[in-house]
């Protein structure tokens, strides 16, 4: 049997024709991104990898031992060359007699962290990529290769009460066995003396934490740590109590479609109660594994206990907000007033942890709302600031469950010590690293709809609020098209981390959907499919509009005159009203931004539909802005004729008004240079004497979303390059 056919839990992922073509710190490279491929072996963002490698010094060019390991925050999935920091390895060595000669040292002690610091005297050739706090585990450990992961099966031998008795019985003399210790100088030259007594070890299982391979070849340290993985798996799989893990079901799911109902209306105002200190973004996971836990006989004893990696619970917190509602009942009033005790008592229930555990020097309490909930019958929904980090947190708390999994079907599952716990969440190398983060855009944690995104204003409106951190549904009545937005947003800006989130929960920073404004029906779908993604919305925005040019006496069909006015006005009416429904179940303070025109005050021959429509569409600014206040505010952009990329604009209508304006043109020309020409004409009979284009609008609508203009509301700001005919609107 070849080494890749006798693993049953784990990828074999290497290919020699890959690696081969590699070498040096490429190849290091290459083993983090196969080890981060299988999510059973790690967490995205978690565990780290490293080689010592012969370079060339660029200073004296002699040849030099380097250690190449992950940087910090980075991802051993998406992690590329720059990912990866670079030390002097004898200069890193000799930092041990600093910390063995200091009389105060050990775990948690001052010269623990101060050595951090001294990692920058030791980078080879300047690389700005800052060092895992892992670093002295891959420094004293001493073999080539070493690979450092959090995988589910090893930790839930490391959260089992016998854990050190279970190591021996499944790794023997082969895999050593370290209790809990905060990672640091300390450990890894504990690490380093086992060694010396072990040499024939391959591996080492760390309390709480997870586990750590080596060998001198990097290939068979791969192969090392997917074998150590697989034995634990297998062993806890030949332990699996089938219908009675986690003591077996006390509730029956929902059914999906009830879940989804019973979520749309959840999702705001949950996502409101856990905003009060700033808005959270939502991830929800209810496929068969979460439900399986949730509607468990022991989901509550051991959601109580809380997580015992401390990758988990940086994002997790110590413990999930458990929901105790019988399904069965399906009464949503009732699980909202449980929901509602249930998180004031964890403010409270954290603000007494924080207080019971914390130091003198201990950073300030931070946010004490939950990350994640649990409710029977429904699933999980976890929250973060953004959508990949509450897609990291759903993630965390999916390996949790697997880790509770493996620990109760072979032993009894053990969550970390309190103090242990609080020391690490509250690690003062871990609120520098949050410090060191660059600020929060404008539009952080902000969720906004453009409806009209597939091309002209909604387009560029999209690109330009997401560029400042927001989360966009790409809303169109084609699909194709606020798809192909959504996708150009996702090529530009990445998909995100974390793997969480069942169906269209599992997005990234944008999603297209279509939405045909003039029916409620596909409105209340469109909104119900972005709380499913994203648990809220905090901002609408309309761009969608239609203009009908008329027959050549001017006259227009009922029929479109209809058209126009449900699509300009009743439509944005529809959307504004179903919106502001979500707004009042979420609670936080929201905005509509509607497009009007121009020609809403400027009366002229040839676009009687239009004109009115968009005039009534000015006054439903006015009235909506009353309606909706004080916690929404509701304004528009009144741009004039904006032909570049407009959907309103089609190639027969340009060149219609080309002749009709006795511009001269080519039927050979292409769309694009005849709008240009269009453009260029409307923009002379404006006072500024430029085009308007969709980028402009795209500003004005930015500066009316954000706090930048909070505090107006019932206004239209005008785009139109400086129309006399438009002044005092």
């Amino acid at each position: 049997m070849s080494k890749q056919d006798s693993f049953k839990y784990v990828q074999y992922l290497w290919k020699d024709e890959d690696a081969d073509k590699l070498s040096g710190a490429d190849r290091l490279v290459y083993r983090s991104n196969r080890l981060g491929d299988d999510l059973t072996l790690t967490n995205t963002g978690g565990g780290n990898t490293s080689s010592k490698l012969i370079e060339k010094d660029p200073l004296t060019g002699a040849e030099v031992d380097v250690l190449w390991i992950k940087g910090s925050g980075g991802d051993l999935r998406t992690a590329k060359r720059d990912g990866f920091a670079s030390l002097y390895l004898d200069k890193v060595r000799a930092m041990k007699p600093l910390y063995v000669h200091h009389p105060n040292k050990g775990a948690k002690t001052e010269i623990e962290d101060a050595m951090v610091p001294l990692y920058n005297h030791c980078v080879y050739n300047l690389n700005p990529r800052a060092c895992s706090i892992d670093t002295p585990l891959h420094t004293f450990v001493p073999f080539k290769h070493v690979d450092h992961l959090h995988p589910n099966a090893v930790i839930a031998i490391a959260a089992s009460v016998n854990q050190e008795k279970l190591t021996k019985e499944i790794f023997g003399n082969e895999v050593l066995y370290i209790p809990w210790q905060r990672p640091g100088f300390d450990i890894g030259l504990i690490i380093e003396a086992m060694i010396a007594d072990n040499p024939n070890a391959k591996g080492i299982v760390l309390g709480h934490h997870g586990m750590s391979s080596w060998a001198n070849h990097d290939k068979t340290c791969y192969e090392t740590a997917l074998e150590i993985i697989d034995t634990a798996a297998r062993y806890i799989e030949s332990k699996d109590k089938g219908d009675q893990t986690f003591g077996g079901q006390k509730h029956e799911a929902l059914p999906e479609a009830e879940r989804q109902k019973n979520l749309v209306e959840l999702l705001p105002w949950l996502r409101g109660k856990v905003s009060s200190n700033k808005r959270m973004v939502g991830t929800v996971q209810d496929d068969p594994k979460m439900l399986r836990f949730v509607n468990s006989v022991d989901a509550p004893r051991l959601a109580e206990l809380g997580t015992s990696c401390p990758d988990h619970f940086l994002r997790t917190k110590i413990k999930p907000l458990f929901i105790d509602w019988n399904p069965a009942s399906n009464d949503l009033e009732a699980l909202k007033t449980l929901i509602e005790t249930g998180i004031v008592q964890y403010r409270k229930d954290y603000a007494a942890y924080y207080d019971r555990c914390k130091h003198p020097d201990s950073p300030a309490m931070r946010d004490a709302n939950p990350t994640v909930v649990l409710i029977p019958g429904i699933g999980m929904i976890a929250f973060g600031k953004n959508k990949s980090e509450s897609r990291v947190t759903g993630e965390f708390y999916n390996c949790a469950i697997e880790v509770m999994r493996g620990a109760e079907a072979i032993d009894e599952y053990e969550a970390m010590d309190e103090q242990e716990a609080f020391d690490i969440e509250y690690w003062l190398l871990e609120e520098a690293k949050l410090r060191r983060m660059p600020p929060e855009k404008e539009l952080d944690r902000q969720v906004i709809a453009v409806i009209g995104a597939g091309a002209g204003i909604g387009k560029a409106t999209a690109h330009r609020l997401v560029k400042e951190g927001a989360h966009i549904v790409c809303v169109d009545l084609d699909a194709n098209a606020a798809q192909e937005t959504a996708n150009e947003i996702i090529a530009q800006y990445g998909a995100g981390i974390g793997v969480a989130g069942t169906g269209i929960s599992n997005c990234g920073p944008a999603i297209g959907l279509a939405c045909n404004i003039t029916d409620r029906a596909s409105v209340q779908k469109m909104f119900a499919d972005a709380l499913l993604a994203y648990g809220g919305i905090d901002t609408v925005v309309v761009t969608a509009g239609i203009f009908v040019p008329p027959d050549k006496t001017g006259y227009i069909p009922d029929q479109l005159w209809d058209k126009t006015f449900a699509i300009n006005v009743t439509g944005a009416y529809i959307v504004a009203d179903e919106a502001n429904k979500v707004f009042k179940r979420q609670g936080l303070p929201a905005n509509i931004v509607l497009t009007t025109s121009a020609n809403a005050v400027v009366a002229k021959k040839g676009s009687l539909a239009y004109d009115t429509s968009k005039a009534a569409a000015n006054h439903l600014v006015r009235e909506l802005a009353i309606e909706l206040s004080p916690l929404v505010r509701v304004n528009a952009v009144a741009p004039a004729t904006v032909v570049k990329g407009s959907t309103m604009f089609p190639r027969d209508r340009v060149i219609a008004s080309l002749a009709k304006y006795a511009i001269e043109f080519s039927e050979d020309e292409d769309t694009e240079d005849l709008r240009g020409k269009l453009a260029n004409f409307y923009a002379k009979r404006t006072l500024t004497q430029v085009a308007i284009e969709p980028d402009d609008q795209a500003e004005a609508i930015f500066l009316l979303v954000t706090k930048r203009l909070g505090k107006t509301t019932g206004h239209v700001i005008p785009v139109d390059g400086g129309l006399q005919d438009g002044f005092l609107r």
